[in-house]
């Protein structure tokens, strides 16, 4: 007889009340072993892949990719006797005995490799389904707008892409797993691509085709443009708008960024100093036996300025802890790096950081920001920071008011480096000049201490020998 268990969507880390169905990794009567990855979710803060917590034979798929469920919900039914009964009888999810979820939960757990959720909110929420392929009688591109053509915003920077013929099956594009992960890391929409493989497949080759095509396209548009600013999201009828419904990460930075900016009174110290010395060390670096096969920027020297700075004023390294009206002394640094990322802005930490060397700080920064881009941040990479650093100056930014992250008393944010007048030794000199600008939770940190804190890291990026000293 067969034995049907439900597999309930675990949280995925910090109490996460629900997620996304990206992608599913079997299809109803594959066979799947424990551990095995089925599906990939979508939270609040990152992209995670769950194993099976059986071994049986898939017997439903309850969530279908694009919706998202509450923590707790089943997402997949697995017969875990397929000798019993074939595996196409098996029932509706509505159909699975009682008795169930109460084996489920404990079976989730013997395997030791799913997470285990923190309850369900009293109401569920489903996301609309991700939009069906268009069929071919729309596939020849959007209609043009009627209404007259007002001012430009942006200018188109190449020329428009026609959108393609969708071939799909079963409602999906064909295409495999690696070449969806590519997709996903380059944001390209796999139905908005011809196939070329064997079987109408998307291919590598085509995602990479695609996305270089694509790139040129501006943000804004005429009216009467053959083709709209494409994202994942609602076209209205007019033509003139997309609607992109806010979720996953996001939505979790909105909420909070605003609960950050009202919660925490923020008073930011801006400091220009010149960082030639700096740049010559990171060129002194590069050349390093050490450090050849490392990344090395001026981050690196800026990061290891700063957990110095902490080290001498431990007092910037707090956290205001509302409901017990105490303030947190943190004896450890996890260092934040603002990463901006094609799912949204994430702030993955560097696990005590005051600890490193050079050279494992410079491996460190290396490794999160390949693992932030790839979309494989885990939950638990991005909790218990303490102090965070954003790098406004590869968008070429001066600087900026940082808003601090959540938890943390302050951020730092480390604008462009440029060859600029300076006054240098009583004369006008060229020299290599950045702005840096540090925003603090005015609650327990006082302006002397911000201030304090901005003056050693300018000190370190002015003369990088004074790290020896105070270090």
């Amino acid at each position: 007889m067969p034995t049907f268990q439900q597999f309930l969507l675990p949280d995925a880390g910090e109490g996460l009340t629900e997620a996304e169905i990206v992608q599913w990794h079997v299809a109803v009567g594959d066979t799947v072993t424990v551990n095995q990855t089925i599906v990939e979710i979508e939270t609040a803060k990152s992209l995670v892949e769950l194993p099976s917590p059986y071994t049986g034979v898939v017997a439903e798929i309850l969530a279908p990719e694009g919706t998202t469920v509450e923590v707790g919900t089943p997402i997949v039914v697995v017969d875990t006797d397929p000798g019993g009964a074939p595996a196409g009888d098996a029932p509706a999810a509505e159909a699975v005995s009682s008795e169930a979820p109460a084996v489920a939960a404990p079976a989730q757990a013997a395997g030791g490799a799913v997470l285990v959720g923190y309850g369900v909110s009293e109401q569920g929420s489903r996301r609309r389904p991700r939009a069906a392929a268009p069929s071919a009688a729309t596939s020849a591109g959007p209609a043009t707008s009627a209404v007259a053509p007002g001012p430009a915003v942006l200018q188109a920077q190449s020329a428009p892409v026609a959108a393609p013929d969708i071939r799909t099956q079963a409602g999906r594009v064909l295409a495999k797993p690696p070449v969806r992960k590519l997709a996903r890391d380059l944001g390209v929409d796999l139905t908005s691509i011809v196939p070329t493989g064997p079987g109408e497949i998307v291919t590598r080759e085509d995602v990479l085709e695609f996305a270089s095509r694509a790139e040129g396209r501006s943000l804004a548009t005429y009216p009467g443009d053959d083709v709209p600013w494409e994202a994942e999201g609602a076209v209205v009828a007019e033509g003139r708008q997309t609607r992109v419904p806010v979720k996953s990460v996001r939505k979790r930075t909105a909420e909070a960024m605003v609960a950050s900016a009202f919660t925490a009174p923020h008073v930011t110290v801006f400091h220009t100093v010149d960082v030639t010395r700096t740049m010559r060390m990171v060129a002194r670096l590069r050349e390093e036996r050490e450090f050849r096969d490392i990344r090395v920027t001026p981050l690196l020297i800026t990061a290891k300025a700063l957990l110095i700075a902490v080290n001498r004023h431990p007092e910037i390294n707090a956290s205001w802890d509302e409901s017990a009206q105490e303030i947190v002394y943190k004896h450890y640094v996890n260092l934040g790096i603002a990463a901006a990322t094609p799912r949204g802005l994430m702030v993955p930490n560097i696990k005590d950081a005051h600890r490193m060397t050079l050279k494992e700080l410079a491996q460190g920064l290396s490794d999160l920001t390949a693992t932030a881009r790839a979309g494989k941040t885990s939950p638990s990479d991005m909790s218990d920071g303490t102090i965070t650093i954003t790098n406004v100056g590869v968008f070429g930014i001066d600087t900026g008011t940082p808003i601090l992250n959540p938890g943390e008393a302050a951020i730092l944010a480390f604008g462009a480096i440029r060859e600029q007048p300076w006054v240098h030794k009583g004369k006008i000199k060229k020299r290599w000049v950045t702005q840096l600008a540090l925003s603090v939770d005015h609650r327990l940190v006082d302006g002397e201490l911000a201030s304090r804190v901005l003056a050693d890291v300018a000190t370190i990026l002015h003369e990088p020998a004074q790290a020896l000293v105070w270090a």
